[in-house]
């Protein structure tokens, strides 16, 4: 696992803007650091930071990392931040290096005592940092809170809840139970050494596994405080279909934490060719009921999507029977025919 810096002179170049102070209007430091890394998702991140705007817990700051965005991601940041003067937000700008390096220098050149991670195409409920702050305050001994979570789309804003179940290590090192958007202290992420810079995806359940080796524990709020945007290109799709490799790859970060027969097998796995290792038919059958199984969030996602392409493919039928009615005149902006 690459090192996590220690201070915020190790992140990357920093835009100082009206209402991007460190400290609060009070001279003191935030209670809560919200990370927002951003690659190309400048049309999202509005949403991502109006919903912490919206927070009913004031004492926060916002730290957006455009991590080498080819689109107009700085220009929106610079933007939110003038158009609210007063609030703690900065924007970090790097070459792009990844969700999890964008995190770690986004932590690194934070100043709370509590951390959220929130991607840029998500977004938290009103009461998301009043819950969690609150658990952590009242429980020294809790590192960690998650929470439930709504699934929404473009199309669906509304969401659909998904319960999830409380915390537990055993189940942790099967199945993921924790979205990357929890809050904790902010010596978790400094005695873990960050996130995995060499994982591309699976980097938030190989961090959570890294803390529960190092003893933090974790509490579960029941409540959908977390909404999570479904898209075909999410790095979640990616996931569920490198499931396989992301999980073996876990293992061999963390062989303390599993059996022997776990740690062979995730050997054997990451030896193979990538391509080989990525490949179903390849794969001994108990081997993938046992390492492949879906989570539940990801059967939901899966139904979400094809959901979605069929209304999409409805809709566009019955624009081009309408066309046809019209008088053969397609509508505008939409193809005549139908795959």
């Amino acid at each position: 696992m690459t090192p996590a810096p220690t201070g915020p002179e190790r992140g990357p170049r920093g835009t100082g803007l009206p209402g991007a102070s460190h400290e609060g209007r009070r001279g003191t430091l935030p209670a809560v650091s919200v990370v927002i890394p951003c690659r190309d998702y400048g049309h999202y991140l509005p949403h991502a930071v109006e919903s912490v705007l919206a927070q009913t817990f004031p004492d926060w700051e916002l730290v957006v990392v455009d991590d080498g965005s080819t689109d107009d991601t700085a220009a929106v940041a610079r933007s939110l931040i003038a158009g609210h003067p007063g609030r703690r937000i900065r924007l970090l700008e790097q070459a792009g290096a990844g969700v999890s390096a964008a995190r770690n220098a986004g932590i690194a050149a934070a100043t709370g005592r509590y951390v959220l991670p929130l991607d840029a195409d998500d977004v938290i409920a009103p009461t998301m940092l009043e819950r969690t702050v609150a658990v952590l305050d009242d429980n020294p001994d809790i590192a960690i809170v998650s929470t439930d979570v709504s699934v929404f789309t473009d199309d669906d804003p509304r969401g659909q809840a998904l319960e999830l179940p409380a915390y537990d290590q055993d189940l942790l090192l099967r199945q993921l139970i924790m979205f990357y958007c929890s809050l904790y202290r902010r010596e978790v992420w400094q005695e873990v050494g960050g996130y995995a810079e060499d994982m591309r995806t699976g980097e938030d359940w190989d961090f959570w596994i890294a803390c529960a080796e190092r003893g933090f524990t974790a509490h579960h709020l029941h409540e959908p405080l977390f909404g999570a945007r479904n898209k075909d290109d999410g790095l979640h799709v990616e996931a569920a279909e490198n499931d396989l490799a992301v999980r073996a790859r876990i293992v061999a970060n963390h062989p303390g934490m599993f059996k022997p027969v776990t740690r062979a097998w995730a050997r054997a796995l990451l030896a193979q060719d990538e391509r080989e290792c990525l490949a179903d038919d390849r794969v001994p059958d108990d081997i993938l009921t046992r390492a492949a199984d879906m989570d539940q969030f990801l059967r939901v996602v899966m139904s979400l999507q094809r959901t979605a392409r069929l209304q999409h493919r409805h809709i566009r039928r019955l624009e081009a029977a309408l066309a046809g009615r019209s008088g053969g005149a397609p509508v505008p902006g939409n193809p005549t025919t139908v795959p």
